[in-house]
């Protein structure tokens, strides 16, 4: 049985056309970097510290021999963000879930023809745009994204660990060349031609559960992520909509109510934000965010009370550093 035409077929009858293959290895390649980035405190909480764990994939099957790494589309409109907004990969289901279901799917068709697998979602030490460019997927751009030629960055990636031996692709080279719009757009500069850093992202600052004052000013609108370099690239201008209805933005993404964000119970939480993509991290993040973009326009209508001491402090702050 030819392995990887069984494979790469049951996954475009899933919808699933661009997948990629590369030999199980150490990336021991990747080591030199990773050490330079935490001498250069560039790590950050959501990163996995121990570096093994991130450049040994045997480490999660000893007897594997090849990876698959899979990309799903999730772009539905190409809409650039408005004055307030969730990311565009936040708008549907929580991607964690849904490509989780598909990876499992997979898994369990090579399970069916002889091999064993293990699946791996975002959530683990795997180096998972490295694994991607190996395998062919996409290139790395500039801007630290996997950029695929039909999908452009609008993607999430799915790994898949197998102990059968399979033909591995060839890596693309980056195609960015003299283009630097992202880099020329970053809105903080954390996309730079010397050493990026992360840390300064507006994606990751709206996702942290603290914030210096010196963000109020920066986030501008953002509820959750930052869709800047992506709305800019020129590979995304022509990128292919995705047919995964999972990922179909719920109406309640689309046509965002300040207000109700800003006074957000559990209860309504739970029923809309916690199913999309940017649930993982609670309520209050998408309220204070909220909080800072309606305070800083003089859109509140105060005086606002928490029952969050979390919430209070950030009331507190806003109302300070705005003058209000």
């Amino acid at each position: 049985m030819n392995y990887k035409e069984s494979i790469i077929k049951f996954c475009e009858n899933l919808g699933l056309d661009t997948i990629g293959f590369t030999r199980l290895k150490r990336f021991d390649e990747l080591h030199e970097f990773l050490e330079s980035r935490r001498q250069d405190g560039l790590e950050n909480e959501f990163e996995i510290e121990d570096i093994e764990s991130r450049i040994n994939p045997m480490l999660y099957m000893e007897e594997g021999k090849t990876i698959i790494s899979i990309a799903f589309p999730y772009l539905f409109s190409k809409e650039i963000s408005r004055d307030i907004y969730f990311s565009k990969y936040t708008r549907g289901g929580d991607y964690h879930k849904v490509v989780s279901m598909y990876l499992k799917r997979i898994c369990e068709y090579i399970e069916s023809i002889g091999g064993r697998s293990k699946y791996f979602v975002d959530s683990n030490a795997l180096p998972e745009r490295y694994i991607a460019h190996l395998c062919g997927i996409g290139f790395l751009g500039k801007n630290n994204m996997i950029i695929t030629k039909k999908y452009g960055s609008y993607v999430f990636l799915g790994e898949i660990i197998t102990d059968l031996s399979i033909e591995e692709d060839t890596p693309i080279k980056c195609g960015c060349n003299e283009c630097d719009l992202c880099i020329k757009a970053c809105p903080t500069k954390c996309i730079n031609k010397e050493k990026t850093n992360p840390n300064i992202c507006l994606s990751y600052i709206t996702q942290k559960k603290h914030i210096e004052d010196e963000w109020f000013d920066k986030i501008n609108g953002r509820i959750f992520g930052c869709d800047t370099c992506q709305d800019l690239c020129p590979f995304n201008r022509y990128a292919e909509l995705s047919n995964i209805n999972e990922f179909k933005p719920f109406e309640y993404m689309q046509s965002i109510n300040e207000y109700e964000i800003l006074n957000l119970n559990n209860k309504a939480f739970k029923a809309k934000y916690a199913s999309t993509s940017s649930g993982w991290r609670g309520k209050n993040i998408l309220t204070r965010n909220t909080m800072i973009h309606l305070m800083k326009n003089r859109k509140y209508k105060g005086p606002i009370s928490f029952n969050s001491p979390y919430l209070e402090d950030y009331y507190c702050r806003l109302l300070k550093h705005f003058k209000l």
